[in-house]
């Protein structure tokens, strides 16, 4: 079994790109380091667009940054995915039920790499 992911790896890569949180809290706009270190001991959770400065700041993807909490929620999901997806099989067939389930379907075995939005047409 994989070792379970840190909520975030925001001290790690702060680290590892030679940065003192007093210099990020500057990039970040803060009046001074508490709150980065809030963020990285994770008592605080940055705001989006806190995150996407992150990302800018670190060269490092949300997903990355976020480790812990991107499995999390993308365990989560994929459950309420299988759950949505059971529920719906139940229902009266429909093109639109069907285009519904077989998304779910890709998106729950993972097969979502290649699935773009498509506008459903009105019934």
């Amino acid at each position: 079994m994989p070792t379970p992911k840190l909520n975030n790896y925001l001290g790690t890569f702060r680290k590892m790109r030679g940065f003192s949180q007093r210099e990020v809290a500057f990039l970040l706009g803060c009046r001074n380091s508490a709150k980065v270190s809030r963020y990285e001991h994770d008592r605080r959770l940055p705001s989006l667009e806190t995150i996407f400065a992150y990302e800018a700041i670190l060269g490092t993807s949300a997903r990355e940054l976020f480790g812990g909490i991107q499995e999390r929620a993308v365990r989560q999901a994929l459950h309420r995915v299988r759950l949505l997806r059971r529920r719906l099989e139940r229902q009266s067939d429909s093109p639109i039920l069907t285009r519904k389930v077989e998304f779910l379907r890709s998106v729950a075995e993972g097969d979502n790499d290649e699935l773009h939005y498509e506008a459903v047409p009105k019934a």
